[in-house]
């Protein structure tokens, strides 16, 4: 024997989990409510704050569907439960900062609390209990700034939020380290390619979700030739950013997963990437919402941060995943970035059509060569695994 890792068996994505997924993505028109209702720096840190924490959870318990088995009853039960707590706290994004802040932390502390100690207590391996001892560490430090900050008035509510917000995603995306003490995830055992299908059915829902609240902003306006214009072209936007993944993207997390020795690794990285990718689609979502509404109304620095920020949070995370995962399809990413970026300098001065048909010009030139680079990156890719050992 070698001492390699036993190889859990492959299974699909259970019905259940995708159930769950729709609970989560659900906080998408939620927050994009939220930010729309307060357009500010502050409105956009309590966004951003929430969207931590509804991310993280989504985080901690797909590991711990992949890890303790969703087929598992006892893990079933568990992802159900975490489910009707998580529908309630999605439901209160809106008011956390208002008059209702107990009824958003109150069931994100239950779900934190629960899942880690669950996990900690079921988890087939020594290995993976003493991890999850190690979450629910994380968790204990969390906790009280979240119950802190559910006291305090609205002002320092954000900050202490903001503390338990970044506790929470550090954690997911360092693997909950101690001193001393950290995941080798090398050795682990792990259904990397179950957790891969769930990154990418993930981000359709979130694409979907996305075309949701731009449906109802369309729906909102009057049918004139302006604001159908806007509406389409904001279409058009979201069906170049899905593609800008979904034409060859997803093979190649998928092979650079299979491929790799430590198979959790890259997976850690896609997961940690669905916070700015989700910032991204709320984003432009609002920045949307303000194109469709006064299409041929003034710019502003607002509509630019928001309809060309969005998609460079979205592309410039696929940028980094690639560039530290496998080092090839980032550079043409990153120019899409920095043509974004003097875009929404322009459109402080444009109409807000103006700047959807830029944005759309911009997104259209970065996806029409993105299908031959993921191919070669493929093809490349390949030709390695079959010349290796």
């Amino acid at each position: 024997m070698n001492g390699a890792p036993s190889v859990p068996p492959r299974r699909s994505v259970a019905p259940l989990e995708l159930f769950f997924d729709l609970v989560f993505v659900f906080a998408i028109g939620r927050l994009a409510e939220h930010l729309h209702g307060e357009l500010s720096w502050r409105g956009a840190a309590e966004t951003a704050v929430m969207l931590v924490a509804v991310l993280s959870l989504w985080a901690l318990t797909s590991f711990d569907a992949t890890f303790l088995d969703v087929e598992r009853p006892r893990t079933r039960w568990l992802v159900l439960v975490v489910m009707g707590l998580g529908l309630f706290m999605n439901a209160q994004i809106p008011h956390a900062f208002a008059g209702r802040p107990w009824a958003f932390a109150l069931p994100l502390v239950a779900i934190l609390l629960l899942v880690d100690l669950t996990a900690a207590l079921a988890a087939p391996t020594p290995v993976l209990r003493h991890h999850y001892r190690r979450v629910s560490a994380w968790a204990a430090f969390s906790v009280p700034f979240w119950l802190i900050g559910a006291a305090a008035e609205p002002g320092p509510r954000v900050v202490w939020w903001a503390v338990a917000a970044a506790v929470d995603m550090a954690g997911v995306w360092l693997a909950h380290p101690l001193p001393r003490d950290r995941l080798s995830s090398r050795n682990l055992a792990f259904d990397a390619e179950h957790m891969v299908e769930r990154i990418r059915l993930f981000i359709i829902i979130q694409l979907g979700e996305t075309v949701l609240t731009i449906g109802a902003a369309i729906s909102d306006a009057p049918v004139e030739a302006a604001t159908v214009a806007a509406g389409l072209g904001v279409f058009v936007a979201l069906v170049c950013l899905c593609s800008s993944y979904f034409q060859g993207g997803e093979d190649i997390l998928a092979r650079h997963v299979a491929d790799t020795a430590d198979k959790l690794l890259p997976v850690r990285r896609a997961v940690s990437g669905q916070y700015p990718t989700l910032a991204g689609l709320v984003a432009l979502a609002v920045g949307a919402e303000l194109a469709i509404g006064h299409p041929l109304g003034p710019g502003g620095i607002t509509l630019g941060l928001l309809l060309f920020g969005g998609p460079i949070l979205y592309v410039i995370t696929q940028a980094w995943w690639y560039f530290t995962s496998t080092g090839q399809a980032w550079g043409a990413r990153l120019l899409a970035c920095l043509a974004f970026a003097v875009a929404g300098v322009a459109a402080v001065r444009i109409p807000p059509l103006a700047s959807v048909l830029i944005l759309d010009v911009l997104l259209v030139a970065l996806v029409v060569p993105l299908r031959r680079v993921h191919r070669r990156v493929l093809t490349t890719m390949t030709a390695g695994t079959r010349a290796g050992p």
